[in-house]
């Protein structure tokens, strides 16, 4: 509760000076652009070698078996109830991505090592690559096909790799390199990354807070399609996130640490993903429909997570 209570001052700190007018138009992106392109690869950099050996990395694939087995099923159940729930189109990609697809970045990150330390890091960093892959390779493909203007027989934009490497994984790929081929770093450097990687927490806060400002929280309503959205981003993400770690434990047997399956499961209810207002803006789809969830589920986070701290202690 002390840790949540942290993060919610930080964000309202963030919250009261962006409504102050103490930013400039241009601040949020440049945070934004010094978080992922900056610090957060070399705060990944440096904890990856940190926390990280090879014996321990192989351990690690279990987590990526749990983490694609959770993704794979939220999009087929997302997907039905679309049609179940007669979704209209404009909102369907937003919908099924608000399911599946966590805000790991801005808010599962700083969370994280607020909640269990620096040392829960090789385990963020699984849900972070089966996020970042899934977003920009199956998600993307949603909203685009969701787009009420386009044609079905229309001709297809051709897909953009370059997203599915952003900064932050090629930190991450670049310091297995560094892990797998023993390279000494120098401790100077070392510091230095570290001391760059360590502003990432605090300004993932003071974002949240001014995108929450700019939203504007009056503007947060509750439909249909909203309060089902939010349910599968609280309720049922983690919950087949947490059935699919049992399932490794009971049938095969793998013994999961606890630090782990609690970075798992936490990740997979982070609120959702902040570029969807841009993304659906993008194929033409309800961009207020998308800007609300993403609000709605970036609020109502500060309530789900010390409900979920209180489930992770009967796992």
């Amino acid at each position: 509760m002390e840790s949540v209570a942290e993060i919610v001052l930080v964000i309202a700190l963030g919250y009261l000076l962006q409504r102050r007018g103490k930013f400039d138009g241009q601040f949020k992106s440049s945070i934004s652009f010094l978080i992922m392109d900056i610090a957060l690869p070399a705060s990944i950099f440096v904890s990856v070698l940190k926390y990280l050996t090879r014996d321990k990395l192989a351990s690690l694939s279990g987590g990526l078996l749990y983490a694609f087995g959770s993704f794979a099923v939220g999009y087929l159940i997302a997907w039905l109830l679309t049609k179940v729930l007669h979704v209209r189109p404009g909102r369907r990609g937003t919908f099924i991505n608000m399911f599946v697809n966590a805000n790991t970045i801005f808010i599962g990150l700083p969370l994280n090592t607020a909640l269990f330390g620096l040392k829960s890091m090789p385990y963020f960093l699984i849900y972070y690559v089966v996020n970042t892959v899934s977003t920009w390779a199956v998600g993307i493909f949603f909203i685009e096909a969701d787009d009420p203007t386009k044609k079905k027989d229309g001709p297809k934009e051709p897909f953009n790799w370059k997203k599915l490497l952003p900064a932050p994984l090629v930190g991450f790929l670049v310091s297995l390199v560094f892990l797998l081929l023993a390279i000494p770093v120098p401790t100077w450097i070392n510091d230095t990354l570290s001391m760059v990687g360590g502003v990432v927490t605090p300004l993932s806060l003071l974002y949240i807070g001014i995108v929450l400002a700019d939203a504007g929280l009056k503007s947060i309503h509750f439909d249909k399609d909203t309060i089902w959205a939010l349910i599968g981003r609280f309720v049922i993400a983690p919950a087949l996130m947490i059935f699919f770690l049992s399932l490794g434990t009971s049938v095969f047997g793998q013994t999961v640490p606890s630090i782990e399956s609690s970075t798992l499961i936490i990740q997979s209810a982070a609120p959702g993903l902040a570029v969807l207002p841009i993304l659906a803006g993008q194929s033409h789809g309800d961009v207020d429909y998308a800007t609300n969830v993403v609000t709605t589920s970036t609020v109502l986070f500060v309530i789900v997570v010390p409900i979920l701290m209180q489930v992770l202690r009967f796992i």
